[in-house]
């Protein structure tokens, strides 16, 4: 039983608990977006006064270095690592034996068996020499190494011990034939120059760079960098009100920040609940205004998910931003959100859209107060500039507003703080140009929200209700009749809408298209007929009343194929509602009184008009029609007129659907009258 009430409830207020999901739905999304810390309440800028009481730190914290600090300490390290080289023994013996033994085959081959003391003596001062240099090490150096290394120390292993060392205590190939040649100009009684050339062809390298354990030293050290530059203690004075926070302050809070939101992140049950808090307030807010304010909107889900798809978009694309870098901030185009909210409602609701969009965004970047103000301020002036959004090229001169706007206003708050105008980050004005540019975005998001979601803009409607449509002009071209009657009934409509707040540049295109159905057949509709001949006098009534309702569900047919958006479409089928088509009715009737026939033969379809709108095209589409018939038209025939076919299109019960009162149909009737006395006025009559 609980549960089929339950139910049951469900589907009674199913509207209702749809909404309140979508707007759960969106709260749960941005509160997903925020940040996973607490937002530190301080706002400060470097050479900027503080603006708060003097600070002393709440607890003991780490001085964080700064991105550029650890980048340069890197390079530092990189370009002062220590190179780690093998003395290689093996090949060292290896070399000795080989000069020992290739000493003896070449004196023999040279100098043959005699003076064997002459080969003693020079064979050990051979060896001498060479074990001299192999057992200090020639080295082969790495590139990048200066010439002039006297200076670089270096590590080399030997038999596993590391031991320091200058670089200029090795050999190189070069050095150590210098040292030989040296040697061997100090001894006498020798073949020096058997020697030299022997020994100039045994020197090689036995100090090799090793390249696995100085990369392995360098990336310990690159690892063990400190990312922290000093401490500051609990109850340590940081700076005082009106102190100007200068470079080594600066970091010093920022340090502060980082480690506020640190700890913070520790209570995260608390942090949830102080966001969903937060986030609820605006949107709640919001749909309060929508409620009270436009209810039309609220009752359409379409629109709320509409405008939360933006919002959110935007919280999701300005967190992104900050996360991979905060000073893009102004980089994100905001712009967007009004332009395309006024592109489909008006300037009010595109101004509290706006202000809920920055307040949410404010929690998610640096300097909250001065993004506020910048963006409201900028909003403003965007807002201002499409008030009336009738051409595309109006999105060109918005995004020139939206420059210029952000640049004075970042100009002004600025010089307030800063009086010498070449301090100015001018890289900051690039931003703003790249920002603006992208607000142009706002043309395709439109478009593509148009057909998403089946709306359409004014900019869209001026185009549809062009006579220079092609539909427009193959009506003109078909039934030239029926395109004057539907721009006289858009004059009238577009008149009483503007006098009743509706819609008038969607009365005017719904007038333009409503009657498009006669393009089948021109010649049975009397506005298009000439010379006193009419198709209809050569069929029953039945048939003639036929032939006029298909013209309803033709056009639908027609504007289908010419994909007009539902909005003009429902002109077409309710701009007769479930009237008769009374003249075929009353004809048929007085013909044959007797026949039985079923009235909805002789009825149109409907529906009847479910908007002020779609009244208003009714009551001009007939008014105008019925006022051609008036032989002496003055202002008593056509106020009788006006208001005997509204009277009964009342009486019908036409306007039952459409949230139109009764003061405001009076004020469309006396619209009405006015244009149609102007239409059929008097004039003087020109002499011969």
């Amino acid at each position: 039983m609980y549960v089929k009430k339950l139910l049951e409830n469900i589907r009674n207020y199913y509207s209702e608990i749809y909404k309140v999901l979508i707007f759960i739905a969106t709260m749960v999304i941005i509160v997903l977006l925020f940040p996973e810390s607490t937002k530190f309440k301080y706002e400060y800028r470097e050479g900027r006064p503080w603006l708060y009481e003097d600070m002393e730190s709440p607890v003991d914290f780490a001085i964080k270095k700064s991105d550029l600090e650890i980048a340069k300490e890197k390079e530092d390290i990189k370009g002062n690592s220590k190179l780690y080289f093998t003395f290689d023994e093996e090949k060292t013996k290896k070399i000795l034996n080989s000069i020992s033994s290739s000493f003896d085959t070449l004196w023999l081959q040279t100098y043959g068996l005699g003076n064997r003391e002459s080969f003693s003596e020079n064979k050990q001062l051979c060896v001498n020499i060479s074990t001299n240099v192999y057992q200090t090490g020639i080295i082969k150096l790495p590139s990048g190494i200066p010439e002039n290394h006297d200076d670089v120390i270096v590590y080399v292993l030997r038999n596993n011990i590391a031991k320091e060392a200058f670089l200029n205590y090795f050999y190189s190939p070069k050095t150590a034939f210098l040292y030989v040649l040296q040697e061997l100009k100090n001894s006498n009684d020798i073949e020096r120059e058997f020697i030299t050339n022997f020994l100039h062809n045994h020197l090689a390298t036995n100090v090799f760079l090793d390249k696995k354990k100085t990369e392995m030293e360098l990336e310990y050290s690159l690892d063990n960098i400190s990312p922290n530059r000093g401490m500051i203690l609990r109850g340590q004075h940081i700076i005082s009100k009106g102190e100007i926070v200068s470079p080594g302050v600066y970091k010093i809070l920022e340090s502060l920040r980082i480690d506020f939101q640190n700890r913070s992140r520790s209570s995260n049950l608390g942090l949830y609940i102080g966001k969903i808090i937060l986030v609820s307030f605006p949107l709640v807010a919001f749909g309060l205004f929508l409620l009270f304010f436009r209810p039309e909107i609220f009752e359409d889900s379409k629109n709320l998910i509409m405008i939360f798809i933006l919002l959110i978009s935007m919280v999701a694309i300005t967190r992104l931003v900050v996360v991979y870098d905060n000073s893009l901030a102004l980089l994100i185009p905001i712009m967007i959100i009004p332009i395309v909210i006024r592109a489909f409602y008006d300037t009010s609701l595109a101004l509290i859209v706006h202000i809920t969009t920055i307040i949410l965004i404010s929690f998610v970047v640096p300097n909250s107060f001065v993004f506020i103000f910048l963006q409201l301020m900028t909003g403003l002036v965007v807002i201002i500039s499409v008030v009336k959004l009738h051409k595309r090229s109006q999105f060109f001169f918005s995004a020139l507003y939206v420059f210029l706007s952000y640049s004075l206003i970042y100009l002004g708050l600025e010089l307030i703080t800063e009086t010498n105008i070449m301090n100015l980050e001018f890289s900051v004005f690039v931003y703003f140009a790249i920002s603006a540019g992208l607000t142009l975005l706002a043309t395709p998001i439109i478009y593509l929200f148009e057909k998403l979601f089946g709306m359409v803009t004014d900019v869209s409607l001026l185009e549809y209700a062009d006579t220079n449509n092609p539909l427009i002009r193959k009506l003109s071209t078909i039934a030239p009749g029926t395109f004057n009657h539907s721009i006289q009934v858009s004059n009238l409509a577009e008149e009483a809408a503007v006098a009743i707040g509706a819609n008038r540049l969607l009365v005017r295109a719904g007038a333009m298209y409503h009657d498009i159905g006669k393009m089948d057949n021109p010649m049975f509709f009397t506005e298009n007929q000439s010379g006193g001949y009419s198709p209809h006098d050569e069929l029953s009534y039945k048939e003639s009343a036929e032939i006029i309702l298909a013209h309803v569900l033709q056009g639908v047919k027609i504007a289908k194929s010419y994909n007009l958006p539902n909005q003009i479409i429902d002109f077409i089928r309710t701009h007769h509602g479930t009237k008769r088509v009374e003249y075929f009715y009353r004809m048929h009737l007085k013909e044959m009184p007797d026949e039985e026939f079923k009235l909805k033969e002789f009825t149109y379809h409907g529906p009847i008009p479910y908007s002020k709108e779609t009244c208003v095209l009714m009551m001009a589409d007939a008014v105008e029609a019925a006022s051609r018939s008036i032989k002496m038209p003055d202002a008593k025939s056509i106020s009788e007129l006006v208001d005997s076919i509204i009277k009964s299109q009342l009486d019908q019960g036409q306007y039952n659907n459409a949230n139109i009162s009764l003061r405001e149909i009076n004020t469309v009737k006396k619209i009405f009258k006015k244009k149609l006395l102007n239409i059929y006025h008097l004039r003087i009559e020109y002499p011969d």
